[in-house]
């Protein structure tokens, strides 16, 4: 059986996010918060998947 789950690369935490993304902490609270980045956020931690991430700036590049 073939599942996404072992194509998934999760980044979790915050500052994990900033460095994929190339922004500050602070830049990357609010862009999560106001729902602008692909991510969640489980409990007090935000998770998002790194593929979804770097395809959104690419969209945006584009």
């Amino acid at each position: 059986m073939n599942t996404n789950t072992d194509e998934l690369d999760l980044v979790w935490g915050l500052e994990a996010i900033s460095k994929v993304i190339g922004r500050t902490v602070r830049q990357t609270h609010y862009m999560l918060s106001t729902g602008k980045l692909p991510a969640k956020q489980i409990g007090s931690r935000w998770v998002a998947e790194r593929g979804k991430l770097i395809r959104f700036f690419m969209e945006d590049a584009a």
